[in-house]
């Protein structure tokens, strides 16, 4: 007659529990790398769209720029498209050869301003200040 014992039977038991254990562990670090590195991307594609809005916002200041050059007397809004995004600027006289330009750069939700201030026109513009402003 075969005699089952408890010795033979409790190393295969513990084999099999260490061998349930170190799997749950390794799919636990699998699925845990996997979502950073999703949002890595995530993460990457927001910075670019960010960079993409900025060079929008400055391509708009650059034009309102151009238009003011064009026309000393100009005031008034324009926009670009492109395949990325928009932009939009407004050109507002604020007495003499002042001037203040406002663009903003969008690509997807991610909006970018931009701030001109413009202390002379003529001979040359003069821009006393270029900064990116919040919302």
């Amino acid at each position: 007659m075969y005699r089952l014992d408890k010795k033979n039977q409790t190393p295969g038991y513990i084999a099999l529990i260490s061998i349930l254990i170190l799997g749950a562990v390794g799919v636990a670090v699998a699925v845990s790398v996997l979502l950073m590195g999703l949002n890595n991307s995530k993460t990457s594609f927001a910075v670019e769209q960010s960079n993409q809005s900025k060079a929008l916002a400055n391509a708009c200041a650059e034009t309102a720029l151009q238009q003011i050059k064009n026309l000393n007397s100009y005031s008034g809004t324009g926009n670009l498209s492109t395949s990325q995004g928009n932009c939009a600027y407004t050109v507002t006289n604020t007495g003499g050869q002042n001037r203040t330009v406002t663009a903003s750069g969008t690509v997807g939700t991610i909006i970018r301003k931009i701030s001109i201030s413009i202390s002379a026109i003529t001979p040359t513009i003069a821009i006393s200040s270029w900064q990116e402003v919040a919302n």
